[in-house]
């Protein structure tokens, strides 16, 4: 199966289909030296409460976009963030960065099955990971990462990777992990990546034991 998160609720059920999608704990989780910048767990009501902007976004789904979101005169919350959700929706929050490059690396048992560059300097451009000079060290990194921490991901999933230029000294570091189901190709070789979704979005006959924890409830 292969959509979003509505299509999901109404058709993977019907379907017997297992869908696997990583825990929100799994970034905030990482070393500080895979994610770049503090990262954590927390609410939206601690999120309204802040006094300095933060990178913020939902922790599963994409109930709002995720942005930098300032903060509001005195007492009062930021007002770009939804006023619709309880203070009680989980959300992940970071410092703000800036990431010249981003790549899409879809893993399949551990090691990267398929990549492509699909943002420069925040503006789509996709290209295939193999024509692009940086080719190796965006490689390395995902060896290094993936070497320590693919134990916490589904054996198919998604992680983006970028390029952070700002603050601080460049460095490469984890984006977010996505669910293999609900993520675009962009320029990676389309069999390669559906050989990750067939595993992300399996019929649960074909479900093995060891990624029952990253079924989508």
């Amino acid at each position: 199966m292969y959509g979003g998160e509505a299509f999901a609720a109404e058709v993977a059920a019907a379907l017997d289909v297992a869908l696997l999608a990583g825990g929100p704990g799994w970034l905030p989780g990482l070393p500080a030296e895979f994610t770049g910048r503090r990262v954590r767990l927390g609410s939206l009501g601690e999120a309204r409460a802040l006094d300095r902007p933060a990178f913020v976004k939902p922790a599963s789904g994409k109930a709002f976009p995720p942005g930098v979101h300032e903060p509001g005169p005195p007492r009062d919350p930021p007002r770009d963030l939804p006023h619709d959700l309880p203070d009680s929706t989980p959300v992940l929050l970071a410092d703000p960065v800036t990431f010249a490059g981003e790549y899409r690396l879809h893993v399949l048992d551990g090691a990267v099955h398929a990549a492509s560059r699909y943002l420069l300097h925040g503006v789509l451009d996709a290209a295939p990971l193999g024509d692009l000079p940086e080719r190796a060290a965006v490689e390395a990194f995902a060896a290094d990462l993936l070497a320590r921490a693919a134990p916490g991901l589904p054996s198919a999933v998604v992680v983006d990777v970028g390029l952070i230029t700002a603050p601080g000294p460049p460095r490469y570091a984890v984006v977010e992990a996505n669910e293999a189901w609900f993520s675009n190709c962009y320029a990676a070789p389309p069999e390669r990546v559906l050989d990750v979704v067939l595993r992300a979005a399996a019929p649960r006959t074909d479900l093995a034991r060891r990624v029952e924890p990253f079924v989508r409830r």
